[in-house]
């Protein structure tokens, strides 16, 4: 086997633009002759995506595949939603959401992973996919939920096929009672993280940066207060805060005179065994990623007749 240096796949990324683990593969397969391995990349359709890497992809699809007692949600993107319809990107979210169910929950471990009775990896079928759709598309993250007795239940919002949507939503509950009504709570709950966006399950969840933020905010609204009182204010105004935003503490969707913990608390005398949600998940496509702004439909059109 030839012996492939770090340089030879920099020059090689640096020729076709393709991703460094495509790169070496291809100079392994291609006994590291440089001008062979760049037509294998073409053949592969991974230079030609390459090309396509600089596009915003923020539209596409969630996906959310159970099993048992651990679920997973992924979120795969595309440049139009056009392409999130296409039956061969539905085919491959939902597949690669039910290979997620066997790995370790990190994107690295999805990406790696072999497709079902295929020598391709998760990373190559989507290259392929973009080769032969011709948009840039992105598997952009994943998560992974377990429990070891009770269910993982899921939600996906404006859903255009089976586990198939815009919003996906996972919610951990652990328990040893009864399965039907708990998976009919989780779900339940897993409506709730869609609408309500919690940014933790509780106070203790809530990153310090935010903490930080809200308090500093409470500062200024309140300048000029002594230090003792300013404490007592800052302590109040994050209690309200965290009443909002973490799902323990909110007000339950489906009967707002109880919060997600009364709720839970009373399912336990219910279902036979206390009820504890350990975890959830919410996945809301595009979600953190800028988009390009682009003319109007009216200027579109000027422009396409020459008038703009």
């Amino acid at each position: 086997m030839a012996n492939i240096t770090a340089a030879m796949v920099k020059e090689l990324r640096e020729t076709t633009g393709a991703g460094m683990m495509d790169c070496k593969g291809a100079l392994n397969e291609t006994q590291g002759d440089m001008e062979a391995a760049v037509d294998w990349l073409r053949k592969k359709g991974l230079a030609k995506a390459a090309k396509k890497a600089g596009r915003v992809a923020a539209e596409g699809l969630v996906a959310v595949e159970s099993a048992g007692h651990h679920a997973a949600v992924i979120e795969v993107n595309s440049e139009t939603d056009f392409v999130a319809r296409n039956d061969a990107f539905q085919a491959f979210a939902r597949e690669a959401a039910k290979i997620a169910l066997n790995t370790d929950g990190t994107l690295e471990g999805l990406q790696a992973a072999k497709f079902p009775g295929a020598t391709e990896t998760v990373s190559e079928k989507l290259q392929a996919l973009i080769a032969t759709i011709g948009e840039n598309m992105n598997l952009r993250r994943v998560a992974k939920l377990e429990v070891k007795k009770g269910v993982i239940a899921s939600y996906v919002h404006n859903q255009i096929s089976e586990g198939l949507g815009k919003i996906g939503v996972l919610v951990a509950l652990e328990s040893e009672g009864d399965v039907e009504a708990l998976s009919a709570l989780g779900r339940q709950i897993a409506m709730h993280v869609a609408a309500t966006n919690p940014v933790a399950l509780d106070a203790s969840g809530v990153d310090t940066v935010t903490v930080e933020r809200e308090s500093n905010i409470l500062r200024e609204k309140n300048a000029g207060k002594p230090d003792h009182v300013m404490a007592k204010i800052i302590e109040s105004g994050l209690k309200s805060y965290y009443k909002e935003v973490t799902l323990l503490e909110q007000p339950f969707v489906h009967d707002g005179s109880k919060t997600v913990s009364q709720v839970l608390k009373e399912a336990g005398s219910k279902f036979g065994g206390p009820v504890t949600l350990t975890a959830f998940v919410r996945y809301a496509l595009g979600e953190g990623i800028e988009k390009e702004e682009g003319p109007d439909f009216a200027t579109e059109v000027a422009q396409q007749a020459g008038r703009a």
